[in-house]
This record gives structure tokens, C-alpha cells and sequence, in this order.
């Protein structure tokens, strides 16, 4: 067999046992005691020869805390990056250290051909890792985990392990019973193990999981597949170059589709570098001073969360001033509401979109940044139900006088402003909450406008007032009451928005749906 793989391979290294059938010549297949077993799949390459791995740098490698499992396919944008596919090895060689890289530079372990390139780093988990697992879902809430769980077609023992939202270092598991989720906790001991009853402890999470895969024991099931990952992270920025060289050369876009047009441009779908969907906004020229902009778009660039819209590239150097972000294709959730009507989102979905912006509305207030624009013209909707705020920040750089005066021919966002912002341009977190109470009421009657039949100078009559929009149809009472708390006059008295996310997060909890005990069995 040695004198097989030299002639196929020409590999001379005395420790590495490989078998090289001839209609697969120059691979190796690592057959040695010492061996990468391969996260993604049960078996190791030790048992199973079937996947093809580099000989002596993966032996190597297997022993470096510089290995990474990718999660997710990635096909490469540039000529400086690297394709991947789940569950292929990465040895990262420089980058992992950077604070904030969104880009590192790899080494693939998948093949002989040393195949090296820029990925992101947000696409692999740590070798050997409870990140690097199928099952494992990381910061996910309990609502959240049910409605990834009871998703149509799912069959039961389907499950998921997330962090715990309550114990800091330990883990929850989320189990589809075929009827509904059921949740444990999963704790550990002093010792390091883990256990969900305590009379059956395990060495780590990844032992546990595979022992109630083939007993029950007490669960309301055994588990079977890991939940589907159906959200596929955006990378944080186009390419490598990007993230600190975000003036693009316009020649590299392409405007394929017109989505949209505003007060102030146009959106567009169009591609990159003939690689990457990416939406292209439009500036109407005048509308802002570069340099306010370029300031204004660096700190923009720096909010990273999965509920924000995430900027990605700016052509400012003649106009008109383009802004590239990531693409969600479903449009804005105004159009998306008014489109439905109310035939397919009902109520929980309804709560669904208003927490996924509350999440990414939070994110801001945590940066002590303001919106002054929140509305659901400027929230868009991806695939699978996912929601991401847009156009965060923009409103205070265009150059427009007075902008909240009624001008001719200008359509104003009156009626989602807070009044102090509209009589002492006082704008601020507490305004945005406001506006949020507006956004509720435009996903409650699916994308209508607010104070129907007023104008913005009778809406800022009635409510210096004390006039609030009354409780849409079919809005429930406490979903109202929500609405009525964003709008106290007082800026201080309203919730903040992290306090707005757990209330419509645990909206339709009740004590119930709380943990279970596998001693006493699921109840």
C-alpha cells in the first residue's frame, strides 16, 4: 500500500497510511491511530476512510488551537479569498487575534493542495468545539428556539442546545415533542460534568447529546436530527480589503433591480464585483455633504448586530453617493405588511417582527446611538422571517432645512416622530421608543398610516392634547398597552428598548411552558 501511495501521490512519510483507489489519484486518506475525526459527521476519518484530508500538515494541525470547523458553505467574492464548504478543516493563519476582524487569513485542511485565502471569520467555530456542533445554536432565546423548533415539517426529536438565558455557563436544550418544545436544563457539577437528571452524569455536552440520542431516559423523546440552521450569517463587510478601504470603485456594481425610491434616492439589487447580491441606495445629489456623510458612515459601519442592516461599502466620490448594504429581498416590512393584508401574518407573527426589531433596536441604544427614523418603511424582511433595521442614522446628515417644517412636495415623518424631537429637535433614545409604539401600530393593521384622515399639523394639535391612536382591530390588549407606554409624554417614563424586547419575546408565555424535569418526566 506505501509503494501504491508513492506512485499515486509521491508520499514518502513513514507515519501516514493511505489508500489510493486509481480513479482517485492524489489523495491521501489518513488511516493512522492519530487522526482529524470530522465534527460534522459521527464517524472518524480513522473508521471510515472517506474523506479525503491532507496527510502530514492536517496531522499537524490537528493538534493546534489554530483549527476551525466551517459551519456554512462560502464561495469566494474575490481572488484573496478562500472557498470553503460545511465542515471542511480551516487552519487560520493570521487574523484570529485582530480585535473585531471580521476577516481571517486560512489555510484549508480539506484537500493536498494547499488552498490558502481570506474567509469570514464568522462562518467557522473553534475545532472540537460545542460551537463547531450541528446542534449547537449558541445565544439563542427560548421563543426563539420554539419557533425554529415548530417549524413546518419538523419531526419530533428534532432539538437544539443553546445557551442558558438565566445561568451564566450553562446550557438549555430545546426538544420538539411532535406536538411542542419541551425545555432542559442542562447542568453541571463541580466536578465539570454535566448532567440533565442528576443520577446520569457526562464528561462534556457533545456525550450527552449522543447518549439521549439512543435512550430517552426520561426525556419526552429521544432526540433525533439537530435542528436546521436555516439563517446563514452575512459576513460583516464585502471582502477582506473592505473592511478598512470601504470607498469602492463604482465601476464594480452592477444595478440590476430597482426595489424602491424615497424622499431622498433610490434602492436597488445589484451585484458586486459580479460575485455578491449586495443593495445599492441612491442619494439624489445635494442631499448631503460628503464629508458629514463619510463621518456619520463610520460609525455606522462599526454597529454589528444580526437584527441591523449591515453597511458594507459607500462610493462618495461623485454623485450620486451610493450606499451598498447587505440585500434583503423581501423589501421593506411596509410593503410586506400591505401585500399580505392580514391573509397569511396573523397575531404571533405580528409580535414576531416587532421583537426582532426591538432586539435590533436595543443593540443601538446599548451603543447610545439614535435612529430618528424608525418606522417600517426603514425595516426590511429577509428570508425566513427575519427582520433588520435600516437606514439607522441617515436623517441627521441629509441637508435639508427645517426638515420636520411642513415643506411643499415633501413627504415628513411627522406622524412617526416623538413630540419633543418635532418642537425642540430633542432627539433621542426615548424618541425612538416612541416611534416604535407608531411601528406597532403600522404592523397591527398591516402597514397602514398612522392617524388616518389627519394631517401633520392636526396630529401635532390633538396630541399636544393628549390624543393617542386608539387600539387597532384585532390588537391585543396588552400588545396596546405596550403601544400607549411608548407614548407617555414624558421622555423618561417610556420603557427602554431592551425592556421592550423581553416583554414581546415572553409575550405569549405563560408559567406552563416553563423548564422540565426529566426525574418527573415532561409534564
Amino acid at each position: 500500500m506505501g509503494n501504491s501511495c508513492q506512485k499515486h501521490c509521491g508520499n514518502l512519510r513513514p507515519y501516514v497510511l493511505c489508500c489510493c483507489p486509481s480513479e482517485e489519484k492524489g489523495t491521501c486518506y489518513v488511516t493512522e491511530s492519530i487522526v482529524i475525526s470530522n465534527p460534522m459527521v459521527n464517524t472518524s476519518i480513522s473508521q471510515q476512510p472517506s474523506q479525503p484530508v491532507a496527510s502530514a500538515p492536517v496531522l499537524r494541525a490537528s493538534l493546534s488551537s489554530r483549527v476551525y470547523v466551517a459551519l456554512y458553505d462560502y464561495q469566494a467574492r474575490t481572488a484573496e479569498d478562500l472557498s470553503f464548504k460545511a465542515g471542511e478543516l480551516l487552519e487560520v493563519l493570521n487574523g484570529e487575534d485582530t480585535q473585531h476582524s471580521g476577516w481571517w487569513h486560512a489555510r484549508s485542511l480539506g484537500s493536498l493542495h494547499k488552498r490558502e485565502g481570506y474567509i469570514p471569520s464568522n462562518f467557522v467555530a473553534p475545532y472540537k468545539s460545542i460551537e463547531a456542533e450541528p446542534w449547537f445554536f449558541g445565544e439563542v432565546k427560548r421563543v426563539d428556539a420554539e419557533k425554529q423548533l415548530m417549524y413546518p415539517g419538523t419531526e419530533a426529536g428534532v432539538f437544539l442546545i443553546r445557551e442558558s438565558e438565566t445561568q451564566r455557563g450553562e446550557y438549555s436544550l430545546s426538544v420538539f415533542d411532535g406536538m411542542s418544545v419541551k425545555h432542559y436544563r442542562i447542568k453541571q457539577l463541580d466536578t465539570g460534568d454535566y448532567f440533565v437528571a442528576r443520577k446520569k452524569t457526562f464528561p462534556d455536552v457533545t456525550a450527552l447529546v449522543e447518549y439521549y440520542k439512543r435512550y430517552p431516559d426520561g426525556l419526552c423523546v429521544r432526540l433525533g436530527q439537530p435542528c436546521e440552521k436555516k439563517e446563514v450569517p452575512a459576513p460583516f463587510d464585502l471582502s477582506y480589503k473592505t473592511q478598512d478601504e470601504w470607498e469602492i470603485d463604482r465601476n464594480s456594481l452592477k444595478l440590476l433591480k430597482k426595489l424602491g425610491s424615497g424622499q431622498f434616492g433610490d434602492v436597488w439589487e445589484g451585484m458586486w464585483n459580479n460575485t455578491t447580491p449586495v443593495a445599492i441606495k441612491t442619494l439624489k445629489p445635494g442631499s448631503m455633504e460628503r464629508r458629514d456623510f463619510l463621518r456619520e458612515a463610520q460609525t455606522m459601519k462599526k454597529l454589528r448586530h444580526p437584527k441591523l442592516i449591515q453597511l458594507y461599502a459607500v462610493c462618495s466620490l461623485e454623485d450620486p453617493i451610493y450606499i451598498i448594504t447587505e440585500l434583503m429581498r423581501h423589501g421593506s416590512l411596509q410593503q410586506y405588511l400591505q401585500n399580505d393584508g392580514g391573509t397569511a401574518i396573523k397575531v404571533q407573527q405580528q409580535v414576531d417582527m416587532a421583537a426582532q426589531v426591538a432586539a435590533g433596536m436595543a443593540y443601538l441604544e446599548s451603543q447610545n446611538y439614535v435612529h430618528r427614523d424608525l418606522a417600517a418603511r426603514n425595516v426590511l424582511v429577509g428570508e425566513h422571517n427575519v427582520y433588520k433595521v435600516a437606514d439607522f442614522g441617515l436623517t441627521r446628515i441629509f441637508q435639508v432645512e427645517n426638515v420636520y417644517e411642513p415643506v411643499a412636495g415633501m413627504k415628513l415623518p411627522i406622524k412617526w416622530t416623538a413630540p419633543e424631537a418635532l418642537q425642540f429637535n430633542k432627539f433621542s433614545v426615548k424618541s425612538d421608543i416612541w416611534s416604535f409604539g407608531v411601528l406597532l401600530y403600522e404592523i397591527m393593521t398591516y402597514g397602514r398610516m398612522p392617524y388616518p384622515g389627519l394631517n401633520g399639523a392636526q396630529v401635532l394639535q390633538k396630541l399636544e392634547k393628549g390624543y393617542r391612536m386608539p387600539q387597532p382591530p384585532d390588537c391585543p390588549p396588552n400588545l396596546y398597552l405596550i403601544m400607549l407606554d411608548c407614548w407617555k409624554k414624558s421622555p423618561e417614563e417610556r420603557p427602554t428598548f431592551e425592556t421592550l424586547q423581553w416583554q414581546l419575546d415572553d409575550f405569549f408565555e405563560t408559567e406552563s411552558e416553563s423548564y422540565f424535569d426529566s426525574n418527573t418526566f415532561a409534564r
